[in-house]
């Protein structure tokens, strides 16, 4: 699982009306882990909202445990943006996740309205809708 959070100045153009959610995502390996040189650049990167993406556990804590966390990055970073929010880079793969049926679960008061889609469809809708 992987919780939204773009509360920064510019939100994401792919994030549109996603904040807050939490979603589940494929992680086909457990590549991507979140480097940083020291403290200070990832306090930096906090503090200007540059962390959308964050994984969680079954009770939606962030989280660094495997299998959570599949490659213990820290702070559970997901994935990043750039200030300008037209930058987004993270390891899980929501293009894996767009159509409905590949949901391990989808409540049936949703089903209806998502149609063929799932949740992430939205993310590539919402570069669309920034692309005009």
């Amino acid at each position: 699982m992987v919780k939204i959070q773009d509360n920064s100045k510019n939100p994401s153009v792919f994030l549109h009306g996603m904040n807050g959610s939490s979603l589940p995502i494929v992680v086909s390996h457990g590549e991507g882990r979140a480097f940083f040189e020291n403290q200070q650049d990832l306090e930096a990167l906090n503090a200007v909202g540059g962390i959308p993406f964050r994984y969680t556990d079954n009770y939606g804590s962030v989280t660094t445990r495997y299998p959570f966390n599949p490659n213990g990055s820290p702070e559970g970073i997901a994935g990043v943006r750039s200030l300008d929010g037209r930058v987004l880079a993270l390891m899980p793969h929501p293009e894996r996740t767009i159509m409905a049926d590949v949901g391990s679960y989808i409540p049936q008061s949703q089903v209806e309205e998502w149609g063929e889609f799932g949740p992430w469809v939205r993310m590539f809708r919402s570069a669309r809708r920034w692309v005009g």
